[in-house]
């Protein structure tokens, strides 16, 4: 925990309200150690943003998750276009 909070440049405590808030549920090492993958540093810098920009902590956790889950469904409907693209075939130019 110590070396993401440097990698972050936040406090532990800020990682540890991340993981009471339930934003991030980081690995445990065998002695206890919370372990954080780059996925979760990337989701605790943008709390650590808005948090610094004035925003409540739990109104930031709901902020990254809506925004994770507009990323996510932006990647579906990307895939679902192309897959309707390779049934259809090419489309022809409108006249």
């Amino acid at each position: 925990m110590g070396q993401a909070a440097d990698i972050l440049g936040v406090r532990q405590a800020f990682l540890r309200s991340l993981d009471a808030a339930k934003l991030l549920t980081p690995q445990r090492s065998d002695g206890g150690h919370r372990r954080y993958s780059r996925y979760q540093l990337r989701i605790a810098a943008r709390a650590h943003e808005l948090v610094a920009a004035g925003t409540p902590l739990d109104s930031a956790c709901r902020i990254i998750i809506l925004e994770d889950q507009l990323t996510e469904a932006r990647r579906i409907n990307t895939e679902l276009q192309h897959t309707q693209q390779q049934e259809n075939g090419p489309e022809t130019a409108p006249e």
